[in-house]
Parts: C-alpha cells; structure tokens; sequence
C-alpha cells in the first residue's frame, strides 16, 4: 500500500476523515456499553475511554469509519487517540495498550480494505492515531518546583513502542502523531517509530501533526510554527501540519508560516470553528469547506481533514471541492541548518556568524562550577541568562567536572532553562565527553538542539551507533577532528579526518547540514615551533571542508587560541578578533565566543594587528617572539601609563556619539543626544545626522564580518536610550496639533523583533496630527489587517530590519488583496528600498503601496496620500514603480544570460550525440488512419477542463460534486466519437518522414530524397544555471537521421460543426472540436510509436501500453514547433516541403505559417533527447539567428515574442 499512497498523494489533495469524539457522543454509550463483557467487573469507571470501543464496540467504531470513507475520506483514523499506557493508566488499562491499539487499527483497515474493493482506483489508507498523552515531558507540573516532571522521555518513548507495534500489526499505513502541544513528547514518539521500524527492517510512514495554544500561534510549551517544524524535521516524515485548538480560518496564517519553511506535505485538520460558550462547534459543512478551501486555492496542503466538531458531513463537503486543486507541491530540499529552542534559529550565510555563548560551562568558567557544586541552579540560570541578553544565540552547557554528578546536573539545569522563556527561546549546545550526559540532556530538550561532541577517537562503528542516535533523537552534532591517531593537528589530518567522517556520516543517512565540524582551535605562540601553524591549520581546514564537504558547518571554541597570553587582555581579544574575520571569511559558521573578550576588528591599533596576524596567519619564523615583545610592551605601558577610561569623551559630539555607538556604551548617551538637540535645534537632525550613521556603520561592519552579534546588541540599547531622551521634545513640537489628519496603524511584521525605527516614526507622525495604534512587534500578517478594518486605519505602516521581513510585507499586501481591502500601505526600514517595493511588494496589491526612506519622509508621503489629491498622487507612484519594473525585469532577463558566446564555447569538446541508423528511411503517408487505432492513446485529462470540470481522469468520474456531470459528459463524447469512428466522419491523415541529418553548430542539416540539404536553424538556452541546451546537440555531426511529421484529425471537422450547429446542436458541434483536438495529440504518439518500432526500429522487446506512452516512457521526443524547446512557428514550411505534406495530404500551411485544418501537429522526431525551454535569447543570438534562417530580425522577433 505504500506505493499506492505516494502515487495518491503525487496526484490529488488526500481527504482525512473528521471528529471521532463527535461521532461517539451520538451514539450516547453508557458506562456498560464501554465496559462490555470483558470488563463487566473492572474497578475503575470507564465512560469516556473512547479507544477501548475498538474492543467492546467495534461494530459501532466501524460504523463510523465507514460513514467517513462513504463521505469521501481517503484515509481513516484509528480509535487510538489515548491507546497508551501513560493515557490508559487513568482507567487502570496500560496494560492493555497493545491489544487496544491493534484491535483499532483491525478494525479500521477492515472498513478501508472494503471501500478500496468497491473501487481499486481509489485506495483508502489506515492511519494509525498516537495522541500526545495526558503527561508533558517539558514543562513542570509542580510550581514549587520547575525542573521537576510528570513523565520521562524514556517512559514516554516505551510507552509509544507499544502502540505504534499494535497499530503497525493491526494493518495501519501510516502513522499519525497527532495533536502535539509539548515537542519533547513527540519526539519520544518519533524516536519510538524509528526504534521499532528499524527491528521491523522497514519504513513506516510518519505524519506529524501540532497543535497551537493561543493567539501568537505557539505550542502550550512554547514554541513557535518555525521551531515546532524544525524540531520535528529530523524524522523524514509524510507530512507535517496541524490540527484542533483553531477553526479552519484562525489557523490560515500559521499553515502559511509552516508552508514557507516547511520540506514535506502539508497536513491541516482543524476544529469546525471555535467553541461556543456550551463547548459545541457552530461551524457548518459549507462554511468549514469555505475556509478550508482556501488552503487548497492558495497551494498549502496536501492532506486535509476535521478535528473536534466535524463530521462526515465536513468531508463530504471538501470531497466536493479536493478535485479542483492541485496537492502543494513538495520543495526540493536546501539543507539550511536550522536549530531551535523556542524559536528557529537558521545559520546561513547573512546571518553572518553565530555566537555560542560560553559561560554555562563548569570547565571554563569558576563561577558557574561553583555555583553547580553548590546547588545554587536559581544564581546559575542568571548566567544563561545574561549571556542570552549580550546576544548569545546558543546556550552551551556543560557539566564534566569530577565532584558533579553530569547527567544530573544536566537534566536539571536544562530542565530550569525550559521554564525561562526569555532563555528558552535560542537552541542548547549539549556539551560533554560521556556519553550518557549527553544522552540525559537528549532526553529533555524538545527544541533541535547540537551535541557537543561525537568524534572517530572510539572508532567508527561506535562514531556511526551515536551518530544514528542523536540523529534519533533530533539533533545535530559537533565532529571534533579527533581519530584513533588521536587528535588532528595540521591541515592535512585535519581535511582527512573530516573527510572520511563526512563520508561516514552522509552514507549512513545523517543529514548533511546537522553536521558541524570543529577543526580543533589550538593554543598559537606557546614557544614550541609545532604549534606556530594551528591556527592558519584551522582556517585553511575550514575553507577546505566549506568547498568540498557540502551544506556541513564549521564551528569552534576561540578562546583556546590566546592561551599563551592569559592575564593581558588587550592581546587576546585583538587575537580572537583577527581570528574570527580570517575564519569567517574563510566559512566558519558558529564559534564558541565570550562576547567581552572581542573587540572591533577595524578598531585594534595597526602594529598589534600586524602582529596577531603574523601569528594566526604564520607569515614570518619570528612572528611568536615579535607578538610576546609586543604584549609585554603593553603589559608595561598599562601598568606605568595607564588611560583614563573615558578619555574618548575629549573628541567632537559627532566623535563622541559614534564612539558610543560603536562600543556600545550608555552612561553617557542621553547626555550627548540632549547635546546635539541643543547645537541642531531638532530632535530629527540629531537622530538623522548623528544617530542612524553611526548606526549605518555598526551595520556596514556587522555586515563586513568586523563586529559580531553581541556588539550590535549593545550598540542598539545605546540608540534605544538616545531615541528615548529625544522623544519628549519630538512630542513637544506637537503641542496644540490635533489627532485629525488621520488615522495609522504601525506594526513591525512577524519575525522582526526590532522596533527602534518603528518607535520613531510613529512619534514623528503623532507630532503631525496623525492618531497612532503601535502594535509593537513580531507581527502576524492576519493581525495587521484584522486590527486595520476593526479601527477604520486610514494608512497602514510596516517595519522591519531584517531581510525575511520584505518577505512578510509582501504577505500582509497579500491578505489585504485577498478581502479586496485597498488601504494604503507605507514600507519602511532599513532593508527596505523603491526597487523592491515596486518589483517584490507593489505587484501582489492593487491598493498603493509606497517605500518612505525616513521618519520625516513619512509624514511627508502620508500628507500626499491621504490629502485631496491622494489619487493623483498614488497614480504617480504606480506609474513609477511600474518604471523601475520594466527597467529591473530588463536588467535581470540580460544578467541571467550568457553570452550566447561564451555558451557555445563551453560546448566544445562535448561528447556528440550517437546517431541511430533508422531500418527504413524516406517518407511514408497515413491517407486515412483508423480512429480505432488511434483512440487507445487518447489523454482524458485535457477533455474535461474544456467544460470546467477540473479534475484528473478516471478520479473525477467518482468526484462527489463533479462526478456525475463528467460521468455524462463522457457518455457524450463516448457516443460521438463512437459516430466518428463508425461513419468516418473525421479523417485522419498524416505524413512523415526520416532522412539524413547532420548538426553544425546550432544548425541542423536535412538532406532530402533528391540530395539536397536544407538548413533547420535552432536557438538555444542561455538561462545562466540551466543546461543551455540546442536541439541541435541531439543531432550527431556527420551520418545522423531526423524524423519530420505533420499530422491532423481535424479533416472533415468544419463540415461536420457547420451541420451541428445547422441542427441547433452547439454542443455537439462543441464536443466534435474538442475530440479532434484530442484524437490529433493520440494520432501523434499512434503515428510516433509506428515510427520508433517500424520505421526507424530503434524501440525494440515489449511495445509501452498507450497508458505509458502518453506518460511519456519511451525513448525518443517529439518536438512541436512553437513549444518551448522549438519556439519557431515558421520552420514549418521547411518540414512541409521535406514531406510534400500540401501535395499528400489535405493539410495546408497559411502565410503565418498555421496549419489548416487548426487541430494539427507539425515538428520533429530524435531518437534520443531531452525536454527543455529555450527561454530568453539576447541580442547577439537573435541578430545570428535572424542571419541563419534568412529572415529580417523584426520578423524573428513577432515569430518569437516570448523569448526575446
């Protein structure tokens, strides 16, 4: 059935069923009922445990199953919602979770098995129900005591094994961890279905499903839509998604959020609404399929169903409309490293380097150890903590010291730092060197976590069994350069070691982009001359393994490096510092980094820089010597000189104001921006000729890979605090201005956190007259606009800083277009520009959107908006915007070629194509082809969208809604093309041809019967990352063949619509067009198999079925002209001539070169090619094609508008 289900799902929108508790509530069971005679004498009441209905009621359970298969439901849901032993211990049962769990799915897949009978091309599924128990394993039950838990992975995970062996042997398909709302519990779920498919030798289907607590759209422990998927991800699932908690409309905006990062299917089943005060559902069949469709119209699903409240009735009413829309397509994978805590954190190029914070580690830092030791877990947490708010964006912990207890300490601490949302929120670094502590912080964390470390020291088979479990448990993993030789010092063990665990790892199916190698960051200028190249080792392995081990990350720990140099601090951060911008550049990813010993690398004093690069870069013998000279100098230059620490205070305000910023230091801020509000007389000037540069130049580093995260941190407190001191007079210069210019709506979008600009603005058009509603920040796109119609917003403002934020200004025009709302709309921030407002934004929204540079530039446009000539006004920016996108879709068609060229060069030395010499060349004419034998090769598909019947065929002559309409569309075209056939009312005819070819460039040569050759010009791909094919290049240059074909059904059509249409019957006359359209594309692959069986005889053994032929799987293509890989209508008349097609057949070719009768097909037949589009051509080709086919290069470009 697995293979059934894939197929399925490739080709349709599959229907879940609905609500299993709503069905068993009308049958109104008493306690007896459940009981049954088995458990007549149980010591526990019963009433309520719905699974074990499998058991003492499975009449009534199938029952239901088959009201939802008759509804239409492609698969059925197991009655094993709570058949675990953690759920069945409430009633006493857990021990009975497997026979419970079996006895379900039996019962289920009996009901499936019937339906799929009835009618084998639509199979129905099981798929076996695992809820999420009744305990959490992430989060505390005891307020006292918030490292304490209900239930442990282990039992959670044993618990799991059961059910999923009893729904597994019960006959289930797939398996369903439904209705998640605590992560850790479903990943003690997933790890038990792969510890049992893995004893089973098979794969097992996986669907896993979340469910949302609240309005920010997060799981009740805390994550978000992002975190939630990439903590699950790891499991290669079926489809991912969720249901209940939310109606079908409440929960579009966070299906959109999973569709946009998510690599599997896409499943939804929703509640039939939201409760009502009675806790029932007021949600009808029809408006649950309104909203539900809407899923499917905008591409997000591939499974679909209903949770509390729905009935079969529900899914009757999706069986109606499944059929018009195509199931989401499923996205090629990008291999983005992406971890979680309570929030995704993705490592990716921008994110320029990700800082792992140090200090929760026993090993490195003596507080911590101590605080440990000593129990104190509350002080402990204020060190996560305080490394979290200097920008940390991974919390290393580790707790290898001889007098702790690691597993313990482990499990507690991770177990404190899930009750801190504030920490909680960015992914653990599980750091240790036993195994068994890392396993132990495994077992707790429900975000996607890295452990720290796996190496091939043990060997490989145990490198591989842990590498299989931390994959297992849904982690990624430091591989430190260590081997059996012990640990890899230079450049060339270090490659090698990566190298082969690379190789490893990828064979054995741990996904690339979880592995993240540490090339070991060694102590430089220790005085021994061995150890002089490590740190030059390091960053030459990491440029290494970024070019040849794809999508793998390098991280390590810096501060190992400055060993040598303990107690002058001075030295050891311009060496991090140094360190750092080389190993970037040179690919390393993450580090493990104290954010207080780096400095600005732009600002380390020219000779100790010189120096430290000497040393890291090993540039010169004497580079050890010459830097410890140098540290002692300014050992000795501290202690006899020593700088006042505020002597930057001496320089200009603008020199004291950047200084602030770039080091971000507040004591003094607030002074300087009063300062400037003094010298520049407004509030404005000093935010927009002192502030934002400063704050320009801390990005413009940050962006160079000269300040890191941490800094940037700091610097934007410092703005925070000068914006702060200056508002009160931005506000004061709006004394006596009243609130009735108009009402904006601001918000900073979903994803972005930053609000300093946002804050801004929104001041400046407060003092403009203007009434402001902020709603802060991390934004949800349905919230913006839900929150504008509700207050009547005039204009709505959106901010951002971060690049996805233009991605979710899109989205919100996007749901404004969707209700046809046509508020205008401000973008602004510093990632924001015209250009991609226009290209990116402006198109998706037919109400004016516009981009506004700055704060005063804002009021400025809103003035102009909502004034008397607001329309003229937008008219102007629309003419605008439409400008930079003609002018931007110009540049990007001409980047995005190669020169035609440099194509061609490229080509050369090619391995030509191997001719195939055909068994009977020449020509040959079908006068009058049987339409009996060219029906079989008929492809329905394309007959029923004609009438407006979308829909797959035969699937759409058992669609709920549409079926019976195309059951008798089809009767019709059935009986008339029986007519056709029988009083040969349509003629098929056609001609074709094989003769010598020859390609010569991007030419192909025909050689006719009578000798002569004829020059077939072909175009070919520039499209910069395609294969920039010719149909030439499947033409070998010399003692090659080509076949030429010319076919139509549509003689006699004419007459036959003219005597339809005489009779008053259009829709004969209809139906008769659409079925010679048809039978031509059938007469084609009829005429093409004859030609590669008989006449060129290159196909040989078992002819494909008309089935597969229509698929496509046979060897060879038949190349149309004006498709894409042949865009060129006028190389008709050369094919003509070469198959005297006007003198043999009744087919004609206007001056336009169509072909009359319309219903015809003419082009070309190789042996042996490749589908492709030809695309954009530049200038160069068009002007040498134009050459080739002799004709004037404007007629080329009407002949080939599209690719010019």
């Amino acid at each position: 059935m697995a293979n059934k289900l894939y197929e399925a799902l490739e080709s349709r929108i599959l229907l879940l069923d609905g609500g299993f508790g709503t069905m068993v509530q009308q049958y109104g069971f008493t306690e007896e009922d459940y009981r049954g005679e088995r458990f007549r004498d149980w010591n526990v009441l019963l009433k309520g445990c719905n699974d074990l209905l499998a058991v003492t009621r499975p009449g009534a359970v199938r029952e239901i199953h088959v009201k939802y298969l008759q509804a239409g439901a492609d698969i059925i849901e197991t009655d094993s919602f709570n058949a675990n032993a953690v759920s069945l211990a409430d009633y006493g049962l857990e021990a009975y979770a497997y026979e419970i769990s079996r006895a379900a799915a039996g019962v289920a897949r009996s009901a499936a098995d019937e339906f799929t009978a009835r009618n084998p091309l639509k199979p129905r599924f099981v798929a076996g129900s695992m809820g999420p128990t009744n305990r959490t394993a992430s989060m505390s039950a005891d307020v006292g005591n918030p490292a304490a838990r209900e239930v442990t992975f282990t039992q959670l995970a044993e618990a799991y094994t059961d059910q999923a062996r009893g729904l597994v042997d019960g006959g289930a398909d797939i398996l369903l961890v439904e209705t998640v709302f605590d992560t850790l519990n479903a990943k003690a779920a997933l790890y038990a279905i792969d510890t049992l498919a893995a004893q089973l030798g098979r794969a097992i289907p996986v669907m896993v499903s979340g469910t949302l607590a609240d309005a920010s759209g997060r799981t009740l422990s805390g994550q978000t839509v992002e975190a939630f998927y990439a903590s699950v991800s790891h499991a290669r699932l079926l489809s991912v998604g969720f249901n209940c908690a939310y109606g079908a409309r409440q929960l579009m905006p966070y299906l959109e959020r999973l569709a946009a990062v998510a690599e599997f299917r896409i499943s939804a089943h929703p509640n039939a609404g939201l409760p009502n005060v009675m806790g029932g559902y007021d949600e009808t069949p029809e408006m649950f399929a309104r909203d539900v469709g809407e899923y499917m119209r905008r591409g997000l699903v591939n499974i679909v169903g209903g949770c509390c409240g729905t009935t079969p009735a529900h899914i009757f009413e999706l069986a109606k409309i499944a059929g018009n829309y195509a199931p989401r397509p499923v996205p090629a994978p990008k291999h983005v490293t992406t971890l979680s805590g309570l929030e995704p954190l993705r490592i990716v190029p921008e994110a320029n380097f990700v800082n792992v914070g140090e200090r929760t580690n026993v090993a490195g830092s003596a507080k911590f150890a101590r605080l440990i030791r000593e129990g104190n877990y509350e002080e402990a947490l204020s060190v996560a903590r305080a490394q979290v708010d200097a920008g940390a964006q991974i919390v290393d912990v580790c707790m290898d010291d001889g007098l702790i207890d690691g597993a313990e300490a482990m499990r507690t601490f991770l177990n404190l730092m899930a009750s801190e949302p504030e920490i909680a929120r960015v992914p653990a670094m599980i750091d240790s060197s036993k195994w068994e502590v890392l396993v132990a912080g495994l077992q707790v964390t429900q975000g996607k976590a890295v452990v720290n470390s796996i190496s091939l020291k043990e060997g490989e088979a145990e490198f591989l069994r842990r590498a299989q479990e931390i994959h297992r448990y849904g982690a990624a993993a430091v591989v430190m350069l260590f081997d059996e030789r012990g640990q890899a010092d230079t450049y060339e063990r270090k490659t090698e070691v990566a190298s082969r665990a690379y190789k490893l790892l990828t064979d054995a199916g741990f996904p690339t982009e979880d592995i993240i190698f540490d090339p070991n960051v060694l102590a430089v200028a220790t005085g021994i001359p061995e150890h002089d190249s490590y740190a030059k080792a390091f960053i030459d392995a990491t440029r290494w393994i970024k070019r040849n081990l794809p999508h793998a990350k390098v991280s390590g720990g810096v501060s190992n490096l400055s060993f040598a140099f303990r107690g002058n601090n001075a030295v050891r951060e311009a060496m991090h510092s140094a360190f750092l911008y080389h190993a970037i550049r040179a690919g390393m990813d993450m580090g493990i980094v104290n954010p207080q010993m780096v400095r600005v690398y732009s600002e380390i004093e020219p000779e100790l820089l010189e120096r430290v690069e000497d040393v890291i870069l090993c540039q010169r013998p004497d580079a050890a010597e010459r830097l410890t000279e140098y540290a002692q100098q300014v050992r000795t230059v501290a202690q006899t000189q020593p700088q006042a620490p505020d002597a930057w205070r001496a320089g200009t305000l603008g020199e004291r104001i950047g200084h602030a910023m770039l080091k971000g230091v507040a004591d003094f801020i607030e002074q300087d921006a009063l300062e400037g509000y003094e010298t520049l007389g407004s509030p404005m000037a000093v935010i927009d000729t002192l502030l934002m540069p400063a704050m320009e130049h801390v990005g413009t580093l940050f962006g160079e890979g000269k300040m890191f995260l941490p800094q940037v941190v700091k610097t934007a407190r410092v703005m925070k605090r000068a914006v702060a001191a200056l508002t009160p007079y931005i506000e004061q210069g709006a004394a006596g201005v009243s609130n009735r210019a108009g009402k904006v709506l601001i918000a900073t979008v979903k994803g972005d956190v930053h609000d300093i600009g946002k804050n801004i603005v929104a001041v400046v058009m407060a003092c403009n007259g203007y009434e402001i509603k902020d709603l802060g920040v991390m934004v949800e796109s349905q919230r913006i606009v839900d929150e504008a119609v509700a207050w009547g917003a005039d204009c709505i403002c959106l901010s951002g800083l971060i690049t996805p934020s233009l991605d979710e200004m899109a989205h919100v025009c996007e749901e404004l277009e969707r209700r046809a709302l046509r508020i205008p709309v401000i973008i602004g921030g510093a990632t924001t520009s015209d250009l991609h407002t226009a290209v990116k934004i402006a198109p998706v929204y037919a109400g004016v959107v516009v981009h506004s540079p700055n704060a005063s530039r804002n009021s400025q446009i809103l003035a102009q908006l909502l004034g008397p000539d607001g329309a003229l006004y937008a008219d102007k920016v629309r003419a605008g915007q439409q400008a930079m996108r003609s002018e931007y879709e110009r540049a990007e068609r001409t980047r995005n070629l190669i020169p035609i060229v440099e194509v061609r060069k490229a080509l050369k030395g090619a391995t030509p194509h191997r001719p195939v010499v055909p068994a009977h060349p020449g020509r040959m004419v079908f006068p009058d082809f049987d339409v009996a034998d060219a029906e079989p090769y008929i492809d329905w598909n394309f007959f029923f969208p004609a009438w407006g019947l979308k829909g797959r065929y035969p699937e759409i002559l058992d669609h709920p809604e549409k079926g019976e309409e195309a059951r008798k569309v089809f009767a019709d075209a059935q009986a008339l093309l029986a007519r056709i056939r029988d009083e040969r009312l349509l003629t098929l005819q056609a001609a074709v041809g094989i003769f010598p070819a020859r390609s010569e460039g991007d030419d192909i040569w025909i050689t006719d019967p009578k000798g002569r050759e004829h020059r077939l010009a072909m175009l070919r791909n520039q499209t910069r990352g395609q294969d920039n094919l010719s149909l030439a290049d499947f033409i070998a240059p010399e003692g090659d063949w080509i076949g030429c074909f010319a076919v139509t059904a549509g003689i006699g059509l004419k007459e036959l619509c003219e005597k339809f249409r005489a009779g008053g019957d259009d829709y004969n006359a209809i139906m008769a067009k659409l079925l010679a359209d048809r039978l031509t594309e059938a007469f084609a692959e009829a005429v093409h198999s004859f030609v590669r069986r008989q006449m060129w005889g290159y196909e040989t053994g078992e002819a494909p079925t008309p089935r597969q032929v229509i698929r496509g799987e046979y060897r060879g293509r038949r190349m149309a002209f004006g498709y894409p890989a042949s865009p060129d209508h006028s190389l008709k008349r050369e094919v003509f001539d070469l198959l005297a097609a006007e003198l043999t057949t009744g087919m004609k070719l206007t001056e336009n070169y169509m072909v009359d009768p319309g219903e015809a097909l003419c082009g070309l037949l190789l042996a042996d090619a490749d589908y492709f589009s030809v695309g954009t051509v530049d200038t160069k080709q068009l002007l040498d094609y134009a050459r080739r086919r002799g004709l004037d290069v404007e007629l080329v470009k009407k002949l080939i508008p599209h690719n010019i």
